[in-house]
């Protein structure tokens, strides 16, 4: 990959994003780790993908954030870090900024705002029913203590800009059921989204870039953001 370059955008030690590429080409990719808000889980599992998506000419911003288990993060501060680590990148105005969340990644992602579209891979878009279900072994309930409905991107619909939910059938971590609802619930509320629903495909291979579920992603950023 390109040289990286770390941005701080606040004192806490999580409070980082790795830059890598250059600003312009197609726009800027905001990536987003996912492991259910945890603080063992960081952006180094989008490694791959960032190096994929620079080699195919996008600027990428890979995102670390406060998170749980002992952290400082939580509802809201995790979004807060989220669309402060955003605002933080310098990119080109007239150039697309999409985000691209994996698990927690893509309901932080589907939350930020103000993006060009949003790519979310397997995201968590009901936190109480994710918490209702003991999902994550427990996250939910350590992420969102109360019942906010601005938590769960299920409850801000619409969001108002291109949507891309892809989910594999297999998926033990975050159900296809949950991603059906959001998709099914964003479109009655008027939304621009695709939906993919990848067969025998589990939770983690929709984040490897050598492997054919991430293509449904590279082929619809080829097509919108071209």
């Amino acid at each position: 990959m390109a040289s990286m370059e770390t941005l701080r955008y606040g004192s806490e030690p999580s409070q980082f994003v790795e830059l890598h590429g250059t600003p312009g080409g197609r726009g800027t990719a905001i990536l987003l780790h996912g492991g259910w808000w945890r603080a063992r889980h960081d952006l180094h599992q989008l490694d791959p993908m960032a190096a994929d998506l620079v080699a195919a000419g996008w600027y990428v911003a890979n995102v670390e954030y406060r998170r749980i288990d002992g952290g400082t993060g939580g509802w809201p501060r995790t979004l807060e870090d989220v669309r402060a680590a955003i605002a933080a990148v310098e990119r080109p105005a007239e150039l697309p900024t999409v985000a691209i969340g994996h698990s927690a990644g893509g309901h932080l992602a589907l939350l930020a705002g103000g993006l060009s579209g949003v790519v979310a891979l397997a995201p968590i878009t009901d936190v109480p029913r994710a918490r209702a279900e003991e999902l994550g072994e427990g996250a939910a309930g350590l992420f969102l203590t109360g019942d906010d409905p601005a938590a769960s991107p299920i409850q801000q619909l619409p969001l108002a800009c291109p949507q891309l939910v892809v989910q594999g059938d297999a998926d033990v971590r975050v159900p296809a059921a949950h991603s059906r609802d959001y998709v099914a619930a964003a479109k009655a509320a008027g939304d621009d989204v695709d939906y993919v629903e990848l067969p025998g495909v589990d939770h983690f291979r929709l984040i490897d870039p050598a492997d054919e579920p991430w293509q449904s992603a590279r082929e619809w950023l080829d097509r919108r953001f071209s």
